[in-house]
């Protein structure tokens, strides 16, 4: 019995075949309005289903576009600030916290003049005793320092030119008796001036000899003309090895662009071309060309090699190719800056360099290294100072979460602060007892902050750098060698933004190489506190005269010694 007949309620049927019929056809008019309704309920609830799909698209949408258009707000927040960090702001990585308000606090301290109670007492009357000065804290010690002479340095080391001022005629009568007044002492002041730099005209003069006897009897009367010392270090120019230092050191170590030194030599009253000069230090580089390549090959002997790279333009037809400037920093035991240019910023520079090494590389998180590491099978660390910049600059978008990865940041940075003057086991103890476990809870933190934001956020994205990057920035921790940054190399990156912003371009892969050797030079000689310009113009008068058996007494740190002991000689 199906569901239908079930339905219809237990009595006698009717023996009327008629009454039957009419029951048959009442039975199927129920069973057919009884389908109607369930087709319109299923209708009805197949419609709500759509309603329901079409809702939570609805809401999938919008909420899509809510996180998109919350990320592009966040990401525009982190521009906006660091774009105004750089006009306004401190250039270091600084969190900042109410940085208007402390700016107008500092600009009312700066106008405030000084108050009595912030000068260093005087020395009390006698039989009293005075407690010792108390040194000013630091604000009041700039705000003094800002007041007045500035320290100028020491000026033992000047040259001393005497003047002597006497009274003369009737000032030197007394005016009560008109007698004449004796010396009975002095005063002396110093004051510092400037003595124009000038150029020399040096006129070389060549005596030939010849023999009057054979002359006489018409023989060869055997000429011979006296031997000059060598006037350029090019060949058949006229620049003395002082003018290309000048020049070299100019450019690539005061950044100075040709055409300014163009305008300062006329000033001197001497046409000297920027396309000459150009071509002088492509002679130069070439020079000392020997010296550069020896401290390419020091320098890869580093225990720890730092490198780093920036873009450097090169002139094209039509636009300036973003060619590429690296530096390749040695260890202390090889102390020498090395920049190498390429066309591009392909592994295939760093490869060509690094294709010998085999020891750490200190880099950021450039992926061109990859290969390289991979390659030689060379241990890479990272730089916690690159961990730091995103982290900073994604605080504006999540300032508390940010300042908790920022906190433990901070105290590796304090504790290898401690370790500077410590050697490598002692730094690696030291490490290892307190920076291993703020490490670790670090990474906790880390994970932790990520699961808690937006997958793009700019702080997951920061937070995704450094654990990417996490085993390259754990790697000091089994090494007291290894910088825990690497702000060395990236501080010589600020040369070839000096030299970009000034110069703007190199115009032919020939001047980039010139701007790579040349700024090898100076910035080794910066490094070693050596004067880049006294050191070049006795490195361009003896170096071509120097077998390559002693070329290494011409690098910065030898050299720099020989000074030193040729100074305490000369002393003694």
């Amino acid at each position: 019995m199906d569901d239908a007949a079930a339905a219809i309620p237990s009595r006698p049927l009717p023996r009327d075949i008629a009454q039957l019929q009419a029951l048959i056809a009442s039975r199927d008019q129920s069973i057919a309005q009884r389908d109607t309704l369930l087709a319109q309920r299923d209708t009805i609830l197949a419609q709500r289903d759509a309603t329901l799909a079409q809702r939570d698209t609805t809401i999938a949408t919008l909420t899509a576009q809510r996180d998109e258009y919350y990320l592009k707000n966040l990401q525009l927040e982190v521009r906006l600030a660091k774009a105004l960090r750089q006009v306004y702001g401190p250039r270091a990585d600084r969190v900042a916290d109410q940085a208007q308000l402390v700016l107008d606090f500092a600009r009312a301290l700066e106008a405030q003049p000084i108050a009595p109670e912030d000068l260093p007492p005087m020395p009390g009357n006698q039989g009293t005793q005075d407690p010792p000065p108390s040194p000013p804290d630091p604000q009041t010690a700039r705000r003094l320092r800002t007041r007045g002479r500035r320290d100028i340095g020491s000026m033992n080391h000047l040259p001393i030119i005497e003047k002597e001022y006497e009274l003369q005629g009737e000032l030197c009568l007394c005016p009560v008796c008109r007698q004449q007044r004796d010396v009975i002492g002095s005063e002396v002041s110093y004051s510092i001036e400037h003595v124009h730099a000038h150029l020399l005209r040096i006129k070389h003069v060549q005596h030939k000899y010849a023999c009057p006897h054979c002359e006489q009897e018409a023989q060869n009367p055997n000429i011979e003309l006296a031997p000059k010392a060598a006037a350029s270090p090019i060949d058949k120019g006229m620049a003395g090895p002082g003018l290309l230092a000048y020049i070299a050191t100019s450019k690539y170590a005061d950044f100075l662009p040709l055409y300014r030194l163009e305008g300062i030599f006329q000033r001197q009253g001497f046409e000297l071309d920027r396309a000459t000069m150009c071509l002088w230090m492509a002679d130069v580089a070439r020079i000392v060309r020997p010296v550069y390549e020896l401290m390419a090959r020091r320098v890869l002997l580093s225990h720890v090699l730092a490198t780093d790279d920036t873009v450097m333009p090169l002139l094209q037809p039509g636009h300036a190719k973003q060619a590429r400037m690296w530096v390749y920093l040695g260890d202390e035991l090889h102390p020498y800056n090395v920049f190498q240019f390429t066309l591009s910023r392909s592994r295939d520079g760093p490869k060509l360099f690094l294709k010998d090494y085999r020891q750490v590389v200190l880099a950021d998180g450039y992926g061109g290294y990859n290969a390289i590491v991979l390659a030689n099978e060379l241990p890479r660390a990272g730089c916690w100072s690159h961990a730091r910049r995103k982290v900073v600059e994604a605080e504006p978008t999540a300032p508390e979460a940010a300042r908790r990865i920022l906190a433990p940041i901070k105290a590796l940075f304090a504790i290898e602060a401690r370790a500077r003057d410590l050697n490598a086991q002692e730094r690696l103890a030291l490490r290892q007892a307190e920076s291993a476990p703020i490490v670790h809870r670090l990474h906790e933190l880390l994970r932790e902050q990520k699961a808690a934001l937006l997958p793009k956020h700019p702080l997951t994205l920061a937070i995704n750098y450094m654990l990417n990057q996490w085993a390259e920035l754990t790697l000091f921790l089994t090494d007291g060698a290894i910088p825990i940054h690497n702000n060395l190399a990236e501080q010589q990156m600020k040369r070839v933004a000096l030299l970009r912003k000034n110069a703007l371009f190199v115009a032919t892969e020939r001047g980039g190489e010139t701007a790579a050797i040349l700024s090898s030079i100076t910035s080794t000689c910066r490094r070693h506190g050596i004067d880049p310009q006294l050191y070049l113009t006795q490195l361009l008068t003896s170096l071509q005269d120097t077998p390559i058996s002693q070329l290494d007494q011409w690098l910065p740190d030898v050299w720099k010694k020989s000074q030193a002991a040729s100074a305490l000689a000369d002393a003694r």
